[in-house]
């Protein structure tokens, strides 16, 4: 039986129990896998005389040195002392090595269970316990039904991950790794059975340390050992849609049902700028009559970010209600425009934009997301002089750095902007003009 948790001793000076003499006790805190008790060495000193880096007495003397003395070897003892119950407990509490540091019995019932309880948790119950709780969230509708489904997936992933690298089912926090994160992303980009684009495994290792971080947290581990891995970078740019392709899917002419549906939401998209799951939810409590001139506007709440959206309703997109106001299943279930099921939806898509000949900038027929509206609409915006703080509220972003990743500044808007400039500073002849 082998413990792999880890000890740390600090020495330190409680200088709220200082005598009249100014002198404060020398305390030794022992921490065990984030779970810490203390132990009085006995021994005073004057704060003045007190190293706080080295955790040593600075002053001369007979006494200065015994001091150092003492907290050398108690901190020999703590350490062997710790090695020697590692070699016959599994779980060691801070209570049970100060029992021995003191020459009492090792283990305090009571206290071993408690302690032990709380450190004994594991990774994959971690993963459950905010998978529980986040449930709780989707069924309030404070969080997306989506996000649930990718917490879910990796837990999957996580699981695979352990017993591909550590050929067990679990982990303790205590048994994870400064390796780790470094581990787990090999593990997804390499040896994953269908390997993750590297884009997608640093969001895992991100969302992973998410659930790391709550055990710090909880004490359940010191610290994080997946703080240092970097899980920015390595971003792909998302090259729009460009509007000539929107316009083709539009106006192309559709004999079959499902396709013409799923052809009409994207489009309702591509000009809303909503994400599926927002589309998906749009009723008609969702129109809202806005302004002097009682606008008609779509506003919700997004449902990812918990961030109000407010899009005014574009022709098309009042066109497309107008179509499907009367549609079976959105007069059964109060929706504006029939939607399919996520899955469905981007199989459809995809269908769609090898009908409809979408290429990418590679010349391959383009694997066409929803998402890709959404990208689209933030163009769109964009570069027919819509202000990105203005693009960033009609997405429900929260941070605006979010909405600069969906936009891609086009030749033709900076010529525009340009020719703006040039011809407030140039005359046509392309003189300097002079400064008024």
């Amino acid at each position: 039986m082998k413990s792999n948790q880890k000890l740390s001793i600090l020495f330190w000076l409680f200088k709220a129990k200082a005598t009249k003499d100014g002198k404060a006790p020398i305390y030794v805190r022992i921490t065990i896998d984030g779970l810490d008790d203390e132990i009085s060495l006995g021994k005073k000193v004057h704060p003045d005389d007190w190293c706080n880096q080295t955790k040593k007495v600075t002053a001369s003397g007979m006494e200065a040195k015994l001091i150092n003395i003492a907290i050398d070897q108690a901190r020999t003892s703590l350490t062997s002392q710790f090695m020697v119950l590692q070699s016959q407990f599994e779980c060691i509490t801070p209570t049970m090595l100060k029992n021995v540091f003191k020459g009492k019995a090792v283990e305090d019932k009571d206290d071993a269970h408690k302690q032990g309880l709380k450190k004994q948790q594991t990774l994959l119950q971690a993963f459950d316990e905010h998978i529980e709780k986040f449930e709780l969230l989707v069924q309030r509708g404070m969080r997306s039904d989506n996000t649930l489904r990718h917490w879910r997936k990796l837990k999957r992933h996580v699981t695979a991950f352990i017993k591909f690298q550590y050929k067990t089912s679990d982990l303790k926090f205590s048994e994870l790794s400064g390796l780790f994160a470094e581990e787990f992303y090999e593990y997804l980009t390499l040896h994953k059975p269908k390997p993750l684009a590297e884009v997608s495994a640093r969001k895992d290792v991100k969302w992973t340390r998410q659930i790391v971080k709550i055990g710090v947290k909880k004490d359940f581990i010191t610290r994080n050992p997946m703080e240092g891995f970097k899980c920015s970078g390595g971003d792909v740019e998302v090259i729009p849609l460009e509007f000539e392709q929107v316009e083709r899917i539009h106006r192309k002419k559709l004999h079959v049902k499902r396709l013409a549906e799923v052809r009409d939401a994207f489009i309702f998209q591509c000009f809303t700028g909503f994400a599926y799951q927002d589309i998906y939810g749009l009723t008609r409590d969702s129109i809202r009559l806005v302004g002097a001139k009682r606008e008609r506007w779509l506003v919700r709440k997004r449902g990812k970010t918990q961030v109000g959206e407010m899009v005014p309703i574009l022709p098309i997109v009042e066109e497309l209600i107008e179509k499907y106001k009367d549609h079976p299943y959105c007069i059964a279930h109060d929706k504006l425009i029939p939607v399919n099921s996520n899955f469905r939806y981007n199989t459809y898509l995809k269908e769609l934009a090898d009908i409809c000949n979408i290429r990418d900038i590679t010349g391959s027929i383009r694997r066409l997301d929803t998402h890709d509206a959404r990208h689209f609409f933030a163009d769109m915006m964009l570069n027919n002089g819509v202000p990105l703080e203005d693009v960033s509220k009609m997405l429900g972003h929260k941070n605006i750095r979010t909405t600069m990743r969906y936009c891609r500044v086009r030749k033709s808007r900076i010529s525009e902007n340009v020719g703006l400039v040039r011809d407030r500073l140039f005359t046509k002849t392309g003189k300097l003009r002079q400064a008024s």
